[in-house]
């Protein structure tokens, strides 16, 4: 018990205030837990386990998920840079890390304000026709697409990276070291299980099924690993 609650580095001590203690909690909230869920989410819950695809199609739960969950890291986030404004924790490593952070979080939500139309069956433009950016995969949505995911990846890694930065920078006691990096492992397994069974989905399917007249099933899916499906049942994966 002692090890447990001593300082990572016995040769410095452990002291941070207030607005230091509720940065750490906050940011380690939104970015070590609500922001990697949201990603898993996204990837693996299109298409949920017992859902009857393709005769049930635009599947909810995993956009709700990622929306809900990355609203709550922006209000984190905000509340987390409202609390060390001014002081110095935003020197050094840490500090430059995090802005990063930041910074690839406000063009996540600029992108996804601005990510087009959606169209299809589901949801058709006024004039009444199925036309719309994702469901004809426009060049702004394969745009939106491949920066959305690389630039998502990227901040969830360097929002990792900051909290690492932090817990040195804090001098953490060791068993805030071991809980994040055992709540960090079983994700990546989780993420390891899930892909390796197939479940990330290409959201273009999950959402209007694997019927080829539809524009967008004529196109590689976009991303690492995504699976999607021809008819007739044959798999086609991303690059």
């Amino acid at each position: 018990m002692d090890w447990l609650l001593a300082p990572f580095d016995p040769a410095r001590a452990h002291e941070v205030g207030f607005a230091i203690s509720w940065h750490a909690r906050v940011m380690t909230l939104a970015w070590g837990v609500l922001a990697p869920l949201a990603v898993i989410a996204a990837r693996f819950f299109k298409v949920l386990p017992g859902q009857d695809w393709p005769k049930e199609l635009d599947n909810q739960v995993w956009w709700r998920s990622h929306w809900m969950g990355q609203v709550g890291v922006v209000l984190l986030s905000v509340l987390g840079l409202a609390l060390v404004l001014g002081s110095a924790t935003g020197d050094g490593m840490h500090g430059r890390v995090g802005y990063a952070v930041l910074g690839l979080l406000v063009i996540q939500v600029v992108l996804g304000v601005f990510r087009g139309t959606k169209g299809g069956p589901t949801a058709p433009a006024e004039d009444g026709s199925l036309r719309g950016d994702h469901y004809d995969m426009t060049p702004w949505r394969i745009m939106f697409e491949w920066s959305h995911k690389i630039l998502g990846y990227a901040a969830v890694l360097l929002g990792m990276t900051a909290i690492v930065l932090g817990l040195w920078q804090a001098n953490a006691p060791n068993w805030m070291w071991l809980t994040i990096a055992a709540w960090w492992l079983a994700l990546f397994v989780s993420f390891v299980i899930l892909q390796r069974r197939g479940r990330a989905v290409d959201t273009y399917q999950a959402i209007w099924g694997p019927d080829p007249s539809h524009p967008g099933n004529r196109r590689v899916p976009i991303g690492w690993g995504i699976r999607r499906m021809r008819q007739g049942g044959k798999h086609v994966r991303g690059d």
